[in-house]
Order: C-alpha cells, then sequence, then structure tokens
C-alpha cells in the first residue's frame, strides 16, 4: 500500500509538476504594484512585533533571575519565544509577503531566485527598520531594565572565540534557511497534497531548536535585522564589535542552505544542462 501511494505521488510530481518561473533580477513594473507595498509594510510590521515580544521577554528573564536564580522563563522559554513568534507571524504573513522577517531569509530565497532584487532589497530595509522600531519600543516601555540587562543585543559570549562564534551562525542560519526551502517547496505540496502540511510550524520548530544550541554562544543571531536593530538602540561598544559575524553568518549560511536545496536535492544545475542539452 505504502509502495502503491509512493508510485502515485512520483506519477503526478513527475507528469503534472512543473517547476515555477524563476523571478526576475530586475523587474520595474514591480514597483508600480501595490503588492509589493503591500508586502513590505507586512514586514515592517511583522519584524518590529517579532522584536518588541522576543527582546522583551530577553529583558524579562534577566531582571527575574538576577533577584531569583530560579526564576523567569530561563533558556528554554527565550526559545520558545522565538520560535512561537517565527510560527505565528509567518502564519499571518506568509500569504502576503511570503512571511520572512530575516534579511537571512530573503537574501537565500533571492538567490534561489524566488524574490526579485528590488523585492529582496525592500524586504531588507523594512525589516531593518521594524526591528529597530520594535526595540526602541522595548526601550521605551522597559527604560529602567533595557540597558541594564544588556538590551537584547546579540554579544559573542566570554569564553569563544570569534570563530567558533560565527561557525554557530552559519550552521544555526543554515538549518533555518534550509527548513524554509523545504517547507515551502512547491514540488513538496503537490506531491503531498493530501498530507496537511502547515509550513509555519517546522519554521518555528527551526527557529526554536536553534535558539536552544546557540543561545550560550552568540545570544542567537540567525537575523541579521534582530541583531541590527538591538545593537542601533543599546548603541554598546560590543555589540558593534561582535556585530559583523551576525551578518556575514547568516548570509553564508543562507547561501550554502540555498546552494544545497537548488543545485543539490532538486538538481537545478543538471536540469539546466539537459535543457541546454536538447536545445542545442
Amino acid at each position: 500500500m505504502a509502495k502503491d501511494v509512493e508510485t502515485s505521488g512520483q506519477e503526478f510530481s513527475n507528469k503534472d509538476y512543473h517547476d515555477p518561473p524563476p523571478a526576475p533580477l530586475i523587474d520595474p513594473d514591480e514597483l508600480t504594484q501595490w503588492s509589493l507595498y503591500r508586502a513590505i509594510i507586512a514586514e515592517f510590521i511583522a519584524t518590529l512585533l517579532f522584536l518588541y515580544i522576543t527582546v522583551l521577554t530577553v529583558i524579562g528573564y534577566k531582571s527575574q533571575s538576577d533577584t531569583d536564580p530560579c526564576g523567569g522563563v530561563g533558556i528554554l522559554g527565550i526559545a520558545w519565544a522565538f520560535g512561537g513568534m517565527i510560527f505565528i507571524l509567518v502564519y499571518c504573513t506568509a500569504g502576503i509577503s511570503g512571511g520572512h522577517i530575516n534579511p537571512a531569509v530573503t537574501f537565500g530565497l533571492f538567490l534561489a531566485r524566488k524574490v526579485s532584487l528590488v523585492r529582496a532589497l525592500m524586504y531588507m530595509i523594512a525589516q531593518c527598520l521594524g526591528a529597530i522600531c520594535g526595540v526602541g519600543l522595548v526601550k521605551a516601555f522597559q527604560s529602567s531594565l533595557y540597558n541594564r540587562y544588556g538590551g537584547g543585543a546579540n554579544e559573542l559570549a566570554d569564553g569563544y572565540n570569534k570563530g567558533v562564534g560565527l561557525g554557530a551562525e552559519i550552521i544555526g542560519t543554515f538549518v533555518l534557511v534550509y527548513t524554509v526551502f523545504s517547507a515551502t517547496d512547491p514540488k513538496r505540496n503537490a506531491r503531498d497534497s493530501h498530507v496537511p502540511v502547515l509550513a509555519p510550524l517546522p519554521i518555528g520548530f527551526a527557529v526554536f531548536m536553534v535558539h536552544l544550541a546557540t543561545i550560550p554562544i552568540t545570544g542567537t543571531g540567525i537575523n541579521p535585522a534582530r541583531s541590527f536593530g538591538a545593537a542601533v538602540i543599546y548603541n554598546n561598544d560590543k555589540a558593534w564589535d561582535d556585530h559583523w559575524m551576525f551578518w556575514v553568518g547568516p548570509f553564508i549560511g543562507a547561501a550554502i542552505a540555498a546552494f544545497y536545496h537548488q543545485y543539490i536535492l532538486r538538481a537545478a544545475a543538471i536540469k539546466a544542462l539537459g535543457s541546454f542539452r536538447s536545445n542545442a
């Protein structure tokens, strides 16, 4: 029976499925469409809410554990806050903007030709501005605690060198972006249409698991907008000294994930070569 289902899925995939066309590198007409600006607003608001809830959770935990070592939500609770918010916000915005909420995710999807250069750049700007505003709200509401407890900024923990921190960010972002590609793969959705798949759930779990692993090392960036927003509002020398790895690491991890999914798992290079030979 399982073999019949698998064979049926293969037949559907091979006969009826076609890869969607790649997004154009530059599409001037896109600038005239309201759908682009609606998506940019969605990315801004989603990133604002993401930073507000998560950084507020971090500040609250540190203030509670300062007076009671067993108080607060702990690292597990912080990881749940980040993963849970991504699940919620991706679910809410996926139909409008794709639910990126992360420049590294946008960069990976751009490399895979899922979004145009214009859309990718505007998304990244909106995400960074949203992150700054979100952390700004945290500082406004918790001004007495914000600077005392580190402002939620990402910094390399004592005892680790920058190579370890960079590696943690690369691997962590690879896990996230690889999950995004897998969960949103249109071929998977076509083949497994009989299975109810909720893409935001595995994406949120990926964020949760990566935070459990890397909070003790870097505080877990894997999202340049998250790190940038906190660094701008906190404006601390240590946060800025370490800040480069929270852009370089996630972008490298996203690029590796895009290459792995598109050119190894999906064999895009082999398909392109076969198309070239057939046309010749």
